[in-house]
């Protein structure tokens, strides 16, 4: 934890251009592109980076398909674009994957008609992705034998993307962008509201871990705090041309259903797209769309019965799904963006998730409502643009601040892998070679771990069993990642929780292993406390008991 204390000191000593509040992807995007580009910037989140809605998503970077059905054509081209170009820049992490959807007797829309619109769909996308496919229902049982095609008059396969790891790493990479271009960035430091004082924004700021108070200079303040962008404005007094409504989304993780690498769409009883993603050796089936009044949400029995009836309806398995089968969950709400003056009683299931920069320019305030993965380069661009209104120089305005490292880098890394035989020490139950996973996960910083493993191949055994997580990642995790609480690792910087029983985890002695590795001597203070404060996800939430008195 040297990196997060060395950071909490230089917040309360330096002054910045900007202070980001909150490390989803629209914090962490913005302070990639504003050190990138040359700004002093800070970083704090209340909790872990990417700890709400940013790891919760369906994994999925996609174009916006459903809103095809509204007709926000804008929207869908600027996706798309958005996309293709993570794609490009992401080729390791942000990867094509094909969509194969199955329609009912009686839809809404013909299978021939869905098809032309996947046509217009891809070319909106400057024909970037493979070429979309009619689908009878025979043939859909030919390359989806799990798929119960009884009532299915056909379907249609087109192209999106999705992300080979979790959410929530694609998001602590940014914020890794970012320390890298100088960023001062910390988990766990809550703001308590801020006023402007002359030229700077004073925010008083709490460390979490200690309680201790200090207060934070800025130039700007940026609010990202995600769904609860409206609760800090209320605490720095902003008042807005946007708020948020919340739809809950949640998603089951149960073992593996098919071996393909491509995503089964479906059309739940309510008419809303659902969908089983691959994940590794497991599977993710979602999502729910619920109308929420605040963005503090769990899992309902009502939320996995839903879900479970739908797939088990859809599928032909050897038994049913059940409450059993479920690994974990995932849960958490979609901030969506409206106009203040609209009011909350919208249809939230026509809203889009587009992204909102509302600015105050005389106090020097954005506030970023919306928003989604796709668009988060975007996202980056824009505020810096705002910064610069605001007053603010950025040294090196053209910088590209994302994307992967060049392809000789890459090459380098690859050859040493090769010249030490990396790949032959993957695990068999491993989903890919060691040398495509450590630089997909670390780029270059992968290659000092290329070294600890030349010295010692043990680092490159696996730790926790079930997962694919190596000695010299957990090393790596402790050093260089601001591993505050054990969830931090387990759930955000891997997914070990989301694919591993909780149970399991419980009595793992590879876990036990990990956490000497992360925490030394308080190892067994830090795994204790997570089983403590956090429960087994794969059963529904239920209320403590009222007392009465």
């Amino acid at each position: 934890m040297k990196l997060r204390n060395r950071n909490i000191e230089k917040l309360h000593t330096d002054e910045f251009d900007a202070l980001i509040i909150g490390g989803g992807i629209n914090g962490a995007a913005t302070a990639a592109a504003l050190a990138g580009k040359g700004a002093k910037v800070a970083l704090i989140d209340r909790g872990d980076f990417a700890g709400s809605t940013s790891m919760h998503s369906s994994n999925l970077v996609w174009g916006g398909i459903k809103y095809m059905e509204s007709k926000d054509f804008a929207l869908v081209r600027k996706l798309c674009k958005s996309r293709n170009h993570l794609i490009k820049s992401y080729p390791s992490t942000v990867q094509e994957i094909r969509f194969l959807t199955t329609i009912t007797k009686g839809f809404r829309h013909s299978p021939r008609y869905l098809w032309a619109g996947t046509w217009l769909y891809w070319l909106m996308g400057n024909g970037f992705t493979k070429l979309p496919r009619l689908l009878s229902p025979k043939k859909i049982k030919q390359e989806e034998p799990i798929i119960d095609i009884n009532g299915s008059v056909g379907g249609f396969e087109y192209s999106d993307a999705y992300l080979h790891d979790n959410d929530a790493r694609f998001v602590f990479n940014f914020v890794r962008h970012a320390l890298n271009y100088g960023a001062v960035a910390a988990n766990y430091v809550e703001s308590l509201g801020a006023e402007r004082e002359g030229e700077y924004w004073l925010t008083q700021a709490r460390n979490v871990m200690d309680g201790s108070t200090f207060s934070i200079r800025s130039k700007v303040l940026i609010n990202a705090a995600g769904p609860w962008v409206d609760q800090h404005n209320a605490l720095t007094g902003q008042k807005t041309t946007h708020q948020h409504m919340y739809s809950k989304g949640i998603h089951l993780i149960v073992p593996q259903l098919t071996s393909t690498k491509r995503v089964l769409a479906f059309f739940a009883d309510d008419g809303r797209l659902f969908f089983v993603i691959p994940m590794g050796n497991r599977t993710c089936i979602g999502t729910t769309d619920t109308h929420m009044e605040h963005p503090e949400v769990d899992v309902t029995a009502e939320d996995t019965a839903f879900v479970l009836e739908n797939i088990n309806k859809r599928l032909t398995l050897e038994k049913p799904l059940t409450q059993d089968d479920i690994i974990s969950t995932r849960c958490g709400v979609r901030p969506l963006a409206i106009k203040a003056d609209q009011g909350s009683d919208r249809d939230f299931l026509q809203l889009s998730r587009k992204h909102v920069i509302d600015t105050n320019p005389d106090s020097a305030h954005i506030s970023i409502f919306g928003g989604k993965l796709t668009d988060c380069l975007n996202v980056g661009d824009e505020i810096a643009d705002e910064v610069v209104r605001l007053g603010v120089h950025l040294t090196d305005i053209d910088y590209r601040w994302y994307g992967e490292p060049p392809e000789p880098v890459k090459q380098q890394f690859m050859d040493q892998a090769r010249r030490m035989n990396l790949d032959a020490m993957t695990a068999p139950t491993s989903t890919e070679p060691l040398s495509s996973r450590l630089w997909r996960r670390y780029a270059e910083q992968a290659m000092p771990m290329l070294e600890k493993i030349r010295q010692d191949p043990a680092e490159a055994d696996i730790l926790i069993e079930g997962t694919e997580y190596i000695r010299c990642e957990l090393e790596h995790a402790r050093d260089h990642e601001m591993i505050t609480q054990l969830e931090d690792f387990l759930r955000r910087r891997a997914k070990v929780s989301l694919v591993v029983h909780h149970e399991q985890l419980r009595h793992s002695k590879g876990l036990k292993e990990a956490c000497r590795v992360l925490f030394g001597d308080d190892a067994e203070t830090y795994f204790d406390t997570y089983f403590a404060e956090n429960r087994d996800t794969s059963r529904p939430y239920s209320s403590p008991p009222v007392e009465i008195d």
